[in-house]
Order: C-alpha cells, then structure tokens, then sequence
C-alpha cells in the first residue's frame, strides 16, 4: 500500500475546504471552514484574505487529524481558488488593504464602461483574450488606484485568492497564468503581463506578481505555517490554478474538442482550444495543461427551471413534479418555444433582452409550457456551442456535464438530442479537489503529463446518449430559435423605452 497523501487546498467564495487525497485520486477526508461576504454598498461585494487564512489553517489541522500520521505523507500541497479576487501586499507580504473585492463586485462597472466607448474589442482582444467585463482584476485595480491611493501607493504585488493562501503557506509571491490569462492584462500569446493593456488600463506593471504555470512548485511549507496548520515545514506547495479551470481538468476536460457544461443557476458552455477564440461574446481562460477554456455564459440555467416553479406554481411544485409534467409533452413540446433571457445576456451588444414565449397555440398546456423551459435552455447552449465551433474550426465531439442540473435525467436527455453529442457525466463531483491531486500527481512525477494524471484519475458515471428521433426533432427547431433569437434583438430597445 502506498503511503502517499496529497492535500487540496480550495478557497471558495462560500467557504474554505481542505482534503486528503490518496495517489489513486481516491478523496478520502475533507473539513470545511465558512466565511463571510460583506457587501458595503449596493453592487459591492468584498472577503477578508485574512478570514481565508484562517479558514484554510483550521481546514488542514482538521483533515489531518482525520487520518492518522497524514501529515507525514503529505508529498504536496495544490491550491485553487475563486477567481478575480483581487489581494494587494506589500514588499513583506502583508496586506495593505483588510479586504479584497470579489469576482462579482460590480464597482468597476463605470470603468468598464468608459474603456468600452473608447476601444472596440477587434483593437483589443488578441492582447488579452478576453472582452471588457466588471469581474476583470485589471478594472479593479483602476478602481483601487483611484478610489484607495494610500493602499495603492503601498502596494508591492496583486494576488488572487489561492496566491495568498500559498503566500501564507511559503512565503513566496506568484499568480499563475490561469488566474493571470482572466485578469485582462496578459498576453496570451507570450503568457506574460500585456505592456499594452496595461498602458490603456493605466496601471503599473511592477506591481503584479511574477506569472508562473500551475504545476511548477512554488516554495515549501515554512515553521510558521507549519505550527498553524500541523503540516510539516519543508512540504512542497504548488503554484496551483484558478478553480474553474482545475475543475475543468477533475472533470477531464483537458484537450481540444472536448467540452464542459457546468449546470447550475446558469449554464456556462466550455470548448477547450490551443489558442483563445477571440470574439466579442466570449471569454477565454487559460487551462492547467497550457491550453485554453473558451467560454459563453447562458445566465438563465437552472434559473429559469426556479421561474417556472415560481411563476406558474408560487413555489409549490418540486423540481421533481416540473421535470415530471414536462416529461408528458412530446420532444419538440408541439412547435413551443421559449427564449431563455429572464436576466438578459452578459456579454455582446444585447445585455438588456428578454425572455418569451413564442408559438403558443390553443392546444397547449402545462406540461408543453415547462417543456419548452428545458428545451429553450438547451437551444440557447447549443447556439453558444455553434459560435465556439465556428471560431475553433474543431467542433466538439463529446460534453462532460456537471452541477446541480447534470442529476437531471431528462434534461440530460434534452440537452444530448439537441447537441447531437454524448454528454459524460464525472462519477466524483468534487472535480476542483480531484483537479488539485492531479496537479500533484504530475508536479510530484507520478505521472509524466497532467493530462496522463487525468486519464487516471476520472471516471464517468453515466453517458448519456442522443435520442435518435428526438434529434431530427430538434435540429429544424435549432434553425428557428437561431432566427427567432436575431429577429427578437430589434425589439429589446423599443421595449425598454416603453414607460414603465
């Protein structure tokens, strides 16, 4: 029996959590530590790095003592954490502001919005990947240096979240480049900070933290921490990754023409490529083995599943009972459709459309009504996943689902026929845990690639497999929501003009 233990490290937005990991990417202990979001003002959204310290010291005190002898088996540490949160230190490492605005902080939206006016993204994306959005730490950082210049002046290095549970942990200071490639101010063709966006941005260069890869070991487990946290001192620590895209890899999602759906509140469609897609309605992160994610957000997934129990049953139907009346009406829910823009969109020139009905006939009831739900979130995805195939010129050939929605058998099924494409589903849904051992497992030589390490380490469930008749279904329908989605643009505008 191997002795070898590799401990996850994952700084949520939620909570904190720690997990001992066996060489064969068997989760076998996991302790949690909650924090606080703190919310100032409206739209703001800010953490305390130090309450991620604390919870994360807690974490591996408490998961070691699940295991006995763990610390001593520990061969590395791998860390990956909620992305965009932007953490100031200065020349020692300390903090020079008690809290760090989050990934959905949306004080930068004026920022955002003047560089928008200013510089079309055909000028700018093949800096930086990326179009301009609030969650960026490049647009935070304009707001730190212009709202909070005493910090700003005392600022040495700008970290993400995980940077500064390693920092903690070796006292070293780096962000790697999938943290790097989604902050808007690297090159994602050098893998290095962007001199130009950081000209248009206004913002000093010497201030961002040495860019490294995910893999690479990062420094080892100093005294201090290691009387924090019971492990012992001289254990290596990983650069690690940005949690979306070490979650991609514990998903196996970790080559080119290979996709993940995450299922959640909203649905977020993931094509992996060599290079960024570079458009205007999609965002690109670099991916651990040193491609890239190339992603489009729906942001009405499983939310517009809650509509439905909201709108036409005040919250007194389950899911369960919606997804079973749904399951009454035909595939195609007799030529109904339903636009799936309850919140808009959140790239491109239509953030402000809706969402509607269109189709509805005499005959149609309930069951067509919640069907035409999951199949308009579906059609929604699938337009998304034909705009990444177009760009890449390699169009998917299989999706791996996860999140709430993938336990979903029908919508599934839905979502497979309407794709025309297999979706696998990871039997270990932890997948951010499961990406940090692969990590490990590769930095520590036990496989000679992360991609090796991840053919190991991920196992699927379940395959779910096109319906054959209910695809020839959907494909016409396809065609026709692609129409009806362009037509229905000219009328957002003329809609919110109306009075209220």
């Amino acid at each position: 029996m191997n002795d070898e233990l590799f401990l996850a490290v994952d700084v949520g937005t939620g909570s904190v959590r720690a997990a001992l990991i066996d060489t064969g990417g068997r989760i076998l202990a996991v302790a949690a530590r909650e924090h606080e979001q703190i919310v100032p003002r409206f739209g703001w959204s800010d953490q305390r790095p130090g309450d991620w310290w604390a919870g994360v010291a807690a974490a591996i005190r408490e998961v070691l003592g699940k295991i006995d002898g763990a610390a001593r088996r520990v061969s590395a540490v791998a860390a990956c954490g909620q992305m965009h949160g932007t953490v100031l230190v200065d020349d020692q490492g300390r903090l020079v502001r008690e809290t760090a605005p989050l990934w959905n902080d949306k004080r930068t939206v004026e920022y955002v919005t003047a560089f928008e006016r200013a510089h079309p993204p055909a000028n700018y994306l093949a800096d930086c990947a990326n179009p301009a959005a609030p969650a960026w730490p490049g647009f935070k950082l304009q707001w730190l240096r212009d709202n909070d210049p005493e910090a700003w002046a005392r600022t040495a290095a700008v970290i993400m979240p995980k940077d500064y549970i390693n920092l903690k942990l070796t006292g070293e200071i780096a962000m790697d480049r999938t943290d790097g490639g989604a902050s808007f101010l690297m090159d994602p063709r050098s893998g290095e900070w962007s001199d130009r966006m950081i000209g248009l941005l206004g913002l000093d260069r010497s201030k961002l933290a040495p860019l490294r890869n995910p893999v690479e070991i990062l420094g080892r487990v100093t005294e201090g921490a290691a009387r924090e946290t019971g492990l012992l001192s001289g254990t290596p620590v990983l650069v690690g990754g940005a949690d979306y895209p070490v979650a991609l890899l514990g998903s196996g999602v970790c080559r080119p023409g290979v996709g993940s759906e995450v299922m959640g509140t909203s649905a977020i469609i993931t094509a992996i490529a060599a290079k960024p897609l570079l458009d205007a309605s999609v965002c690109n992160v670099g991916t651990v083995e040193g491609n890239w994610g190339a992603f489009m957000l729906l942001e009405s997934g499983g939310d517009a599943m809650r509509w439905a129990r909201r709108a036409f049953h005040e919250k007194q139907a389950s899911y369960e009972d919606i997804v079973a009346k749904a399951a009454e009406a035909p595939a195609g829910s007799d030529r109904l459709f339903f636009m799936p823009y309850l919140t808009g969109e959140r790239l491109g020139e239509h953030r402000n459309a809706r969402a509607q009905y269109f189709g509805i006939g005499a005959a149609h009831g309930l069951s067509h009504m919640h069907r035409a739900v999951l199949e308009g979130v579906a059609f929604a995805t699938k337009r998304h996943i034909n705009i990444l195939d177009a760009i890449s010129g390699e169009p998917l050939t299989r999706i791996i689902a996860s999140g709430g929605g993938a336990k979903t058998e029908l919508w599934m099924k839905i979502k497979a026929s309407v794709y025309d494409l297999p979706i696998l589903v990871p039997r270990e849904p932890e997948c951010g845990l499961v990406g940090c051992a692969i990590m490990a497992a590769a930095a520590t030589g036990r496989y000679s690639s992360v991609e090796q390490a991840a053919d190991a380490y991920v196992a699927y469930d379940r395959e779910v497999l096109p319906v054959p008749e209910w695809v020839e279904t959907y494909r016409p329908m396809q065609a026709f929501f692609e129409k009806l989605y362009r037509h229905s643009q000219s009328l957002y505008d003329d809609l919110d003009r109306l009075p209220q």
